[in-house]
């Protein structure tokens, strides 16, 4: 197994939980992709229009600044990439994370959290983003994630 990094935005914790489930079950360095302004409750409030959130996901060329930098992209093979859904596809701020580094060679592999739908578009969407990487299908995690069923994803893609 190569080296991996688990990247993850977590606006409430749940995505934050999953992925250091990930990085437990396969031994893999974390990095959280925090918002250089961080987002308030007001701020999630999807139904309304105004919202920081909403204003982003509506904006295709938003890019919300990231505090902080992975040290050594260079040394990982694998990222995993976790985020919960908004809109059906990634926050614009694992936009941001993407087009900060150099993915080509590497595999991506999304992962995400929601309340109500899947990844959508977010493995096309992140594809065209990360240009040279090999971004996989992905997978919805909600709730607890065992060690083993993680370990069984990651050899299933030949991780």
């Amino acid at each position: 197994m190569g080296s991996i990094l688990v990247a993850y935005f977590s606006a409430t914790g749940t995505t934050a939980r999953v992925a250091h489930e990930i990085a437990d079950a396969l031994s893999a360095d974390t990095f959280e992709i925090a918002p250089a302004q961080p987002y308030t409750s007001a701020d999630l409030n999807w139904t309304d229009r105004s919202s920081r959130s909403s204003v982003e996901m509506d904006d295709e060329s938003c890019r919300p600044a990231i505090s902080g930098a992975v040290k050594d992209m260079a040394q990982y093979d694998t990222v995993f990439v976790g985020f919960p859904v908004w809109w059906y596809v990634e926050p614009r701020i694992i936009d941001t994370f993407l087009e900060s580094y150099d993915f080509a060679g590497k595999r991506i592999v999304p992962f995400a959290t929601s309340g109500g739908s899947g990844l959508g578009k977010a493995p096309q969407r992140m594809q065209q983003i990360a240009s040279g990487a090999a971004v996989e299908a992905g997978r919805l995690l909600n709730g607890r994630q065992s060690a083993a069923s993680i370990r069984a994803w990651a050899q299933d893609m030949g991780i």
